[in-house]
């Protein structure tokens, strides 16, 4: 069966605006609608200009328009897409600190993957604030320097789980010569001149005039320099202070006697354009004043193109230029920049060296290989959600008195009397890692705001912990009203319930309690590759498409496509056209076996996988409809083989819940609307 392409929406700032970010976003859905099997467009914030955007932008928002927020995930919740990979940065959206675009968040049933351009060691309330709730509100968040990584940590308080390191992405361009480089000077009239190359919207954090107070120096030495500031003035500046700032350069430079080096190219460029600053650039500088740059999307292309680079040591500099890959020094110090610049300029072997280690490390970095590490991050984010959102009309429609009837400091009882707690039948794990699913999701998808959710979730994690045997490495299962256990070790089904539930604190906001989930879920998981339970397999995989997994690293991957080849080994053995099925009978959850296989075999690209979560789905809901059209599930009353009677009692509710899921999730997947 083919499979519909991943279609993936871009939302930020868009080219022709000019902004930094508006590149950022136009180069990345560049890259990834040129990826094989990938559809992309985006949708576009907007300031007061009219723009001509290119057909690829699909939808705009007026960025000080707080109801077009709303309008736009209404539009993108239409197009059913795999992901939507938002870029962040405080000045492009409305609102105090840029809190519109939570209203664009809070309004989609998509996956959320959020770049952030700015992190803050030191925000105020308001901008940590705003950037904790986008968090929140992300399926994943990416990083494109290793200090965002342990600021997203330890200021905003996200999970490292949920953290992806993807760096800047740079052009694909060959590795340029010097005579390469010669014949580029000749086409802009700089043919027999060393040029120093500073590109990026003017504003005074650039730092230009310490390059220019360092041009007498390097022109003694060097007189052939040239020193090209390629950029328009930030459109901002522009607004409030015209050119003042440019002229007052060109004034500087006037003073100094090297007016004659110093050339402006006044305007924006384009992708091709900037290509072709670069190749004929000698060496680039970023004389930054501030050390509080997270990332720069210049610095990161003057490597792609293999410059040897002169930089203050702001964050991302001093990360990206680390090992020998670039020269920095001081901040704001014009005697130690034209040092450094007449030095390189004078000793070409290291000059050439900076240029090779510069271009070798950026070939992780060029915007195909980015593009297919964003399209990983939203196979990994979690794809349908297992709760719908409440409808924000100040009602409840999450009532937590029953489950507060059926709990007393233990945990849930298994079974109830109509509203009675059924004490003669104990507790189980199995209802209590159900009952901590529901507690946490109901919390945290914003389905009841009842106080006594924190603390069912404590009572149902700790129930959780006690039913763990530390030393054999399984859960216990039932428990009598007694509090005796009446077993050594459960089931493998109570078991990869239980991994789970856990998985489902992987964004729970209390620290203590997800922390306390993430430890059980590390010990419980060691013996989760040898599960023979189909249901257990299927249920491990699930907990691994959504929760703490990630953290686990290779053995998690390892365990993963084991449980995964089980289940498919399972199907191969007993599947026969016209029983298209795992075992050879039905029983109780069955739509949980093609859920797995369609979550963790899309979300890990194994085609086999995700064919056979179809092939079995599309036979199950056909053998459960009744010949009116309607869902009559299998009862459990007893199991059904080939060729049996349907049985019809004991029809459980799991089996619609678990239906359900899993044809929103093949529906996800193929966008074919009959599922």
């Amino acid at each position: 069966m083919e499979l519909r392409a991943t279609q993936l929406i871009t939302v930020g700032t868009y080219a022709p605006r000019l902004c930094g970010i508006a590149t950022f976003t136009t180069d990345l859905t560049d890259a990834l609608a040129a990826l094989p099997g990938v559809d992309a467009f985006a949708v576009a914030i907007s300031d007061s200009n009219p723009y001509d955007y290119p057909e690829r932008v699909r939808f705009e928002v007026a960025q000080e328009d707080e109801e077009a927020y709303r309008r736009a995930a209404d539009f993108i919740n239409a197009q059913t897409p795999d992901a939507v990979i938002l870029q962040h940065e405080y000045g492009i959206f409305g609102g105090p600190s840029g809190r519109y675009i939570l209203e664009l968040l809070d309004n989609l049933n998509v996956p959320v993957i959020t770049t952030f351009h700015t992190l803050l060691e030191h925000p105020n309330e308001e901008q940590r604030r705003v950037l904790a709730a986008i968090a929140a509100r992300s399926a994943r968040v990416v990083t494109m320097s290793e200090r965002g990584v342990s600021f997203l940590q330890t200021v905003y308080g996200v999970l490292g789980s949920k953290i992806d390191f993807v760096p800047h992405g740079v052009p694909v361009v060959p590795f340029a010569g010097p005579a390469e480089t010669e014949i580029d000077k000749k086409s802009l009239g700089l043919d027999g001149h060393k040029v120093m190359l500073t590109f990026g919207l003017l504003s005074q954090n650039k730092g230009i005039e310490s390059a220019i107070r360092a041009l007498p120096e390097i022109v003694a030495a060097h007189p052939d320099v040239v020193y090209l500031v390629l950029g328009a003035t930030h459109p901002h500046v522009l607004a409030h202070e015209g050119e003042r700032y440019r002229e007052s350069l060109l004034d500087l430079a006037q003073m100094l006697g090297v007016a004659a080096n110093l050339r402006f190219e006044n305007r924006f460029v384009s992708l091709d354009e900037l290509v072709q600053f670069l190749s004929l650039a000698d060496l680039y500088v970023t004389p930054y004043l501030n050390r509080e740059q997270i990332t720069s999307g210049t610095l990161a292309y003057a490597l792609g193109l293999g410059q040897a680079v002169v930089s203050t040591p702001y964050w991302y500099a001093e990360e990206l230029l680390a090992e020998g890959r670039g020269a920095l020094v001081p901040f704001n110090d014009a005697a130690a920049l034209a040092r450094t610049v007449s030095d390189l300029f004078s000793d070409r072997v290291r000059f050439e060296r900076l240029r090779e280690r510069a271009y070798a490390y950026s070939r992780s970095m060029t915007w195909p290989r980015v593009a297919e590490r964003y399209v990983r991050s939203a196979k990994h984010a979690p794809r349908v959600k297992d709760t719908f959102r409440a409808e924000r009309t100040g009602e409840t429609p999450f009532n937590v008195a029953h489950l507060r009837n059926l709990t007393d400091d233990t945990g849930i009882f298994q079974h109830a009397i109509f509203a009675l707690p059924n004490r003669h039948e104990g507790y189980t794990t199995d209802d209590n890692a159900r009952a901590l699913m529901v507690s946490v999701l109901a919390e945290t998808t914003g389905l009841s705001t009842d106080g006594d959710l924190r603390a069912l979730t404590r009572t149902y994690l700790a129930f959780l912990w006690h039913a763990f045997d530390h030393e054999g490495g399984y859960f216990r299962n039932f428990m009598g009203f007694d509090r005796d256990w009446l077993e050594r070790r459960g089931s493998e089904n109570a078991h990869a319930r239980a991994l789970r539930a856990l998985a489902v604190l992987k964004d729970y906001p209390d620290d203590s309690l997800r922390g306390a989930g993430l430890e059980l879920f590390r010990r419980a998981l060691s013996v989760a590759e040898g599960f023979r339970s189909p249901r257990a397999a299927a249920l491990t995989l699930l907990a691994f498409s959504e929760g703490f997994a990630p953290t686990e690293g290779d053995a998690a991957r390892r365990i993963g496509e084991t449980l995964t080849q089980h289940l498919l080994n399972l199907f191969e053995a007993v599947a026969t056209p016209d029983w298209p099925w795992f075992e050879p009978y039905l029983s109780y959850s069955n739509a949980k076996l093609p859920h797995a296989l369609l979550r963790f075999g899309h979300m890990s690209a194994q085609t086999r996988a995700v064919e056979v979560g179809l092939e079995s789905l599309a036979w199950l809901t056909q053998i459960q409809s009744a010949p009116q059209g309607y869902f009559a599930p299998i009862g459990c009353s007893e199991v059904y083989g080939r060729g049996a009677r349907k049985p019809r009692f004991d029809q459980q509710p799991i089996e619609a819940y678990g239906t359900l899921s899993a044809c929103l999730e093949a529906y996800a997947i193929t966008g074919e609307a009959h599922w």
